[in-house]
């Protein structure tokens, strides 16, 4: 039997399936987020180490990191109910413009000034470095039941970040791909990739009512998911034919039926249940594209990336809460919460890989994936002594209110 088989291939997907769990009851007596553990169970049954996987095998499963792109893209427009967004006066929107931007730039300038790198590559790590995980965070939120407006902003920052992220990488790869048609930056070819970005958008607006059409109250939730389902991968499968990501197209298809439907909240719950076993496979398979050997030789690169986008984070939330006048509290601390990176950082980096030279390309996968595991490490600890240091929660006494499951998004 080969791999390329049908039973093979159907054996490989359980094995990543078992492996990523069984990592998590491993990770989880360490009290580390379950993406860690999924992470780690794919370089250990990849090519990289114990090879129950071929490298031939990885690359023929990318359709797993575009369904669960997709996926992830579409439960990030929830977060853009404009009536929430009104009602706290675009506080949140301010300041995670600010924070997102500010570590984008950060560490575009420092990667380019203290390596020499090429300002592609650089302004890619950029926007992928303004992304942020919230699990780990949210998790630290709900252990000590911690609430008040410090929390508020924190849930509300960290659900809007991802989608600024997902909008600072299209433009990104807009210009990349503007570049690689053309030796020198010509602002025909960078219009091109543009006008599709924004065609998609279209796109993506036009299915939504579409979707609210399909599936109308009447219909089982079951017969309301695999319509949902097949919207989000004809989406996704249409801007493949484009040449452009299908984030933005699958983000604005789950904001627009957030605002224009009545029963979203199900909706998202529904495909938020489909969800686990794709993101699971998604992250395993991210982990076997690890390149252990270039960890040595990109450590330098990784240490500033993961210094450098903390620094830019704390900078931007703390001129961001100013902007909006928080209290001092806020202003000093909310930084420290946003460290933790994993889901769409990693996501993006599967996507960038895609539009940069090989070389490049296994940089970009070695820093985002070695970074996450660093920052869903120190990000529960950020978030505890952000939480203490302003005042929100008093003592270690509290005990956890229940634990929220994990998918490192």
């Amino acid at each position: 039997m080969t791999l390329s088989s049908e039973a093979g291939g159907i054996l490989v997907f359980a094995l990543i399936l078992w492996a990523g769990f069984l990592m998590t009851r491993v990770t989880k007596l360490a009290h580390l987020p379950h993406v860690t553990g999924y992470l780690l169970a794919g370089i250990i049954i990849g090519p990289q180490c114990l090879g129950l996987v071929s490298s031939s095998t990885v690359v023929s499963l990318d359709l797993i990191t575009d369904m669960a792109l997709a996926i992830i893209a579409f439960g990030t427009g929830k977060y853009f109910k404009f009536s929430t967004l009104r009602a706290n006066g675009g506080d949140s929107l301010i300041i995670t413009v600010m924070e997102s931007l500010a570590a984008a730039i950060l560490v575009t300038v420092g990667v380019h000034f203290l390596f020499g790198l090429d300002w592609m590559f650089c302004m890619m790590l950029g926007a992928i470095g303004s992304a942020t995980a919230p699990a780990s965070t949210l998790m630290t939120i709900r252990q000590y039941n911690a609430k008040g407006r410090f929390v508020e902003l924190i849930i509300q920052v960290t659900a809007i970040d991802d989608a600024v992220a997902i909008i600072a990488f299209s433009l990104t790869a807009a210009i990349i791909q503007a570049r690689s048609n053309s030796m020198s930056f010509d602002v025909h070819q960078f219009l091109l990739p543009l006008l599709l970005n924004l065609a998609s958008l279209g796109l993506g607006t036009a299915a939504a009512y579409l979707l609210r059409f399909l599936i109308a109250r009447r219909h089982s939730d079951d017969h309301r998911l695999m319509v949902t389902i097949a919207t989000i991968l004809t989406l996704t499968g249409v801007c493949s034919l484009m040449n452009v990501s299908p984030l933005l197209c699958c983000m604005v298809l789950g904001a627009v039926y957030r605002n224009i439907s009545d029963d979203d909240k199900l909706l998202f719950a529904l495909v938020n249940g489909f969800a686990p076993p794709v993101l699971l496979a998604f992250f395993v398979v991210s982990g076997m594209k690890l390149n252990i050997a270039s960890l040595a030789k990109s450590g330098a690169i990784g240490v500033a990336y993961f210094i450098i986008r903390i620094i830019g984070k704390y900078i931007g939330a703390f001129v961001g809460a100013s902007m909006t006048h928080q209290e001092k509290p806020i202003r000093n601390y909310l930084g420290m919460a946003l460290c933790p990176q994993a889901g769409v950082s990693i996501g993006l980096a599967a996507l960038g890989q895609r539009l940069l030279p090989a070389d490049l390309s296994d940089l970009l996968s070695t820093i985002i994936l070695s970074s996450a595991v660093l920052y869903e490490i120190i990000g529960p600890a950020c978030a505890k002594a952000a939480l203490f240091l302003s005042g929100t929660i008093k003592k270690e006494g509290a005990t956890c209110e229940r634990e929220i499951t994990n998918s490192g998004l």
